[in-house]
């Protein structure tokens, strides 16, 4: 079944039926000037053609066409061939991008409390993330988020979870037994902590050097999403897979204000249902790859593992309080997190 078709049928069965709405009310410059016009809004991505998170944007396109009148027409720019990965949110600000996904980080560089989606074991797992984003507490930091970076959120998408590949098997039940273990981390401050809060010996390496360095014992281990793993083939040069499930990664899907403000309600409405279709899309294609992987490594040889993930997400959370990036976190807002259920 090709890609085209199992989308559409998948949209199909999933997307809400889109009442038709009356073009009006847009005399935004980045709007036509003749109401037989479609409006166009780009939506940048540097996401690879194959990868869930770049299909999604067809699926949005195609719910928010989906029904007349044809007032709102998508063009998807994928690789980074429009904005550089990171660039988005300035562009969208300064009204000169429609739509892209950001993420937690790329948000947290101009709302320092969002940070807290960015440490270790705050959001539990896939269904905890899309029930914080969903409730209240999405709507608190997305408001945030609107206000300083000229940007509104319209859906959160599931990027993976990052587990642990292990060069030599041991016996990984806390962050104990990670003590000495040379942990891969990307190179960034940020990252080197969480890997410290792991137990381990955060080492910092480029993603390109990880597999030869865990095929000469440079480093011990590495942590990554499972796709992740099997498209870089970590798992040829690693004998244990530790499903600590650590950091649960998301996007953020999300439309410049300067477009937002200017559309009707009925055509914001069609637009958070478009975004809504495309993150239940990548939402439910990411979880079942992933929960065909888990058994894919075990055919390929590799000790499957879970550790106490309890322990592990006490000694992180502790960690993170004690450190200066929980200082801007708002208060009570972990405890709250915590309590989503």
């Amino acid at each position: 079944m090709n890609a085209s078709f199992s989308r559409r049928a998948w949209l199909a069965r999933s997307l809400p039926a889109l009442a038709p709405v009356a073009l009006s009310g847009m005399g935004a410059a980045w709007l036509p000037t003749t109401a037989r016009a479609a409006a166009v809004l780009r939506a940048s991505s540097p996401a690879v053609p194959d990868d869930w998170h770049a299909r999604m944007w067809t699926v949005f396109k195609e719910s928010l066409e989906a029904a007349p009148p044809a007032d709102l027409q998508v063009q998807i720019h994928l690789n980074a061939t429009l904005f550089k990965q990171g660039t988005e949110p300035a562009a969208m600000a300064r009204g000169n991008l429609e739509l892209a996904t950001v993420s937690a980080f790329d948000i947290a560089k101009v709302v320092p409390e969002f940070s807290i989606f960015t440490a270790g074991y705050v959001v539990r797992d896939p269904a905890h993330q899309q029930k914080i984003f969903d409730g209240a507490i999405g709507a608190d930091m997305f408001q945030r988020v609107s206000d300083k970076m000229d940007i509104t959120v319209l859906s959160t998408l599931y990027l993976g979870t990052r587990q642990l590949n292990l060069r030599e098997t041991r016996n990984v039940r806390t962050p104990a037994d990670l003590k000495g273990i040379k942990l891969r981390m990307p190179g960034t401050k940020e990252w080197l902590f969480l890997g410290q809060a792991l137990g381990a010996t955060a080492t910092p390496l480029a993603f390109g050097e990880v597999y030869l360095g865990l095929k000469t014992g440079t480093i011990d281990a590495q942590d990554n999403p499972l796709p992740t793993v099997r498209a870089a083939k970590f798992h040829e040069v690693t004998k244990q897979l530790v499903l600590t499930g650590h950091l649960v990664d998301g996007l953020f899907l999300a439309v410049s204000n300067k477009v937002w403000k200017s559309l009707t309600p009925a055509q914001q409405q069609r637009m958070r249902q478009a975004a809504q279709a495309a993150a239940r899309y990548n939402n439910d294609n990411r979880l079942k790859e992933e929960a065909q992987l888990v058994d894919y490594f075990r055919q390929q040889g590799l000790q499957i593992q879970t550790p106490d993930v309890p322990a592990f997400r006490a000694a992180v959370q502790q960690a993170y309080l004690q450190s200066d990036y929980a200082r801007v976190w708002p208060a009570g807002l972990l405890d709250r997190i915590n309590a989503v259920r």
